[in-house]
């Protein structure tokens, strides 16, 4: 009688092999649609970053949004025209692309 309970107890052959190949593919799944579209944003925005020039609109880390008026590039900061004649200091990696300027009217 003892027989039979272990037998019944034992796992069917091959079940690991198609765990994992589940596991593979939702981790495909995974990095297609989530992964991936956020590296390409990553480079789209350290892209913008590096190519910042004077006159540029654009939205700090904080929500501000303004002009840049002067690049360090030594330094890695950005003075940012908010206002007529009010500047701040902003580090480089705090800086996005405005999107309200990007959008066609």
């Amino acid at each position: 009688m003892n027989i039979h309970f272990a037998l019944a107890a034992q796992a069917p052959a091959g079940g690991g092999f198609d765990f994992l190949l589940i596991m593979l593919v939702v981790f495909g799944i995974m990095w297609f649609f989530m992964i991936r579209p956020q590296q390409k944003k990553q480079k789209e925005i350290r892209n913008f970053q590096n190519s910042l020039e004077k006159g540029a609109k654009v939205v700090t880390g904080g929500g501000i949004y303004g002009t840049v008026s002067r690049i360090d590039t030594e330094t890695g900061k950005v003075e940012v025209e908010i206002a007529k004649g009010v500047v701040i200091t902003v580090d480089r990696s705090y800086v996005f692309a405005d999107s309200k300027a990007l959008q066609p009217n």
